[in-house]
């Protein structure tokens, strides 16, 4: 979905909207948050799975689309109601993968709503390193041009807003996808 993600920036913008340096920035934030979902504590399946995998890439493909309406949506915002440029809009879409990563993340990490179970405290830890280190970065414009902190912390309230809604879609997707 990030790669659709980035074709969709590319045709709004005309350039590329992510650069190397902030493509590998995105990756390795995601490997420590994805890495602590080894010691997250959602509850184990009450008997054994069968790996549906029809049903599975159902699920992922209606939670890539959310995310991708969600990135598109708010480098959107930032071009056409905000009048960013290809510079800022970069930044921006930077934050936005991060943060919808994120929240994807926490809206599909167990079978019923996000909020039913508290996240580890290495999950935690790590999103709000992913978090902090990502808005860090975007505020002071450390390799990227710099946003101001209230859009930045605009686009993280935009993020946690999504995972509800992502959560709303996953439910009764998922139960209808046989998966919860």
């Amino acid at each position: 979905m990030t790669v659709l993600f980035l074709i969709v920036g590319l045709i709004m913008t005309g350039h590329a909207i992510l650069t190397p340096l902030l493509m590998v920035i995105v990756m390795i934030t995601g490997d420590f948050l994805s890495m602590s979902l080894t010691t997250d504590k959602v509850r184990p399946s009450p008997t054994p799975n069968a790996w549906r995998i029809g049903n599975l890439t159902m699920a992922g493909v209606i939670m890539g689309i959310c995310l991708l309406a969600f990135c598109s949506g708010v480098l959107a915002v930032g071009k056409f109601e905000m009048g960013l440029g290809i510079e800022a809009l970069r930044t921006l879409a930077f934050v936005v993968l991060v943060f919808g990563s994120q929240a994807t993340l926490y809206a599909i990490r167990q079978r019923r709503h996000l909020w039913g179970i508290r996240p580890s405290l290495w999950l935690a830890v790590s999103s709000v390193a992913d978090i902090g280190i990502a808005s860090t970065l975007a505020i002071d414009g450390i390799a990227m041009t710099p946003l101001p902190a209230l859009l930045v912390a605009g686009t993280l309230a935009a993020a946690a807003a999504f995972a509800v809604v992502a959560d709303l879609v996953k439910v009764p997707a998922f139960r209808g996808l046989g998966i919860a």
